[in-house]
């Protein structure tokens, strides 16, 4: 019989609102329980650095123009996540094997073979005195991958742990949306990609006019009308973009600026119509022949709760396709990364691929992850 693990994953998205916390207890292939899911928000100004450091690098060139900066940033958020882990083993009791720690992303271009993840996994083992795992993204671009997405293995997991029916997709809708199908309990054999944006130009634009952090169940874009001559324009733009083959998205990847002249709930019901439209297109485009076949998507991520965005996504994909919630099978949604994290630091450990050709691109099934233990 394997053994079991006990694993903290720690998720900070692209949102840069705060962390989610996963505690599981896995092998790292087929078994795993979840045993602590809790959410830790950054303070307004910590998040505000963030994105405003992060609006800064928009090449590569700029990670080296930031690099003390982005230093700072990066020991704050590490002792940020400390406290955090400090947290949890206190309401675990027990002794945790590892951390997968994901970091902050503050830079991805994997046509330059970059992926930029703030994080300091020595720091962290440090200050918690625990195993850490972090950077799982540098050894799949180093073997020809694009360092992303890397939860798929997890779904695969997840969906067999959970028992549910397949042929299944699984959608994520963070700030990038992507997608898992998975066809197969046994084999590695799914389909994954970056889909386009997912939250990160709604939520771009509702902190631009400072509206808040998001927009809460899509009531802003419900509230207003579609501008559809700046929608097709930028419809073309992503259809016509030059890298139509990459895998894996940046929230660089994507901007607010065509947006001019609109009220803001026009613009949200703009972005809303955009994001969703891209999501629904990538599933139908993935999905090829099986299209007409029953298909559920299981969606996760924040923007599972956007009903306009899922409004939109639904009428854009064939009628077989059941678009649920997946908390309706017994899954915290907004918790699926986290758990992938704590997964994949098992997965690291015991040198098992967290990568695989029909998901980042790579030459062959890779690992990933440095593993410190600095106390």
């Amino acid at each position: 019989m394997s053994k079991n693990f006990y694993s903290l994953g720690l998720m900070s998205g692209t949102s840069g609102d705060g962390v989610d916390a996963s505690l599981i207890s896995s092998d790292g292939d087929t078994n795993y329980n979840v045993e602590i899911n809790k959410y830790f928000e950054y303070e307004n100004n910590f998040s505000q650095k963030i994105h405003s450091l992060k609006d800064k690098i928009n090449t590569v060139n700029d990670l080296e123009a930031y690099s003390s900066e982005l230093k700072a940033l990066e020991k704050e958020l590490t002792i940020f996540h400390s406290k955090v882990v400090m947290d949890i083993i206190k309401c675990a009791k027990k002794k945790i094997d590892f951390v997968g720690f994901h970091g902050q992303t503050m830079f991805h271009d994997p046509s330059k073979k970059i992926s930029k993840q703030i994080g300091d996994g020595k720091l962290l083992s440090q200050l918690t005195q625990t195993t850490v795992v972090y950077n799982f993204r540098q050894n799949d671009i180093q073997n020809g991958g694009e360092g992303a997405p890397l939860a798929p293995i997890f779904h695969k997991a997840l969906v067999k742990q959970n028992k549910i029916k397949l042929p299944v997709c699984i959608l994520n809708i963070g700030g990038i949306s992507n997608v898992t199908i998975v066809e197969d309990y046994e084999q590695n054999n799914f389909k994954s990609r970056d889909l386009g944006p997912g939250n990160c130009l709604i939520d771009a634009w509702v902190r631009k006019n400072k509206k808040g952090k998001f927009d809460k169940d899509g009531a802003y874009a419900a509230m207003g009308k579609t501008n559809d001559l700046m929608l097709n324009q930028a419809l073309d733009n992503f259809d016509n973009r030059p890298d139509k083959n990459r895998l894996s998205f940046d929230t660089k990847d994507f901007d607010i600026n065509f947006l001019r002249g609109v009220s803001f709930e026009d613009g949200a019901a703009t972005l809303t119509d955009l994001s969703g439209i891209i999501i629904g297109g990538g599933l139908f485009s993935l999905l090829g022949e099986k299209r007409n076949e029953s298909f559920k998507v299981l969606v996760s991520g924040g923007g599972r709760k956007n009903k306009s965005l899922i409004q939109i996504i639904k009428s854009r994909t064939p009628q077989k396709l059941t678009i649920e919630p997946i908390d309706d099978f017994g899954v915290d949604g907004d918790y699926v990364e986290s758990q992938a994290f704590a997964y994949l630091a098992i997965r690291r450990f015991l040198e098992l691929p967290i990568s695989f050709p029909d998901t980042t691109g790579c030459k062959s099934p890779t690992t990933g992850g440095e593993v410190v233990k600095n106390f």
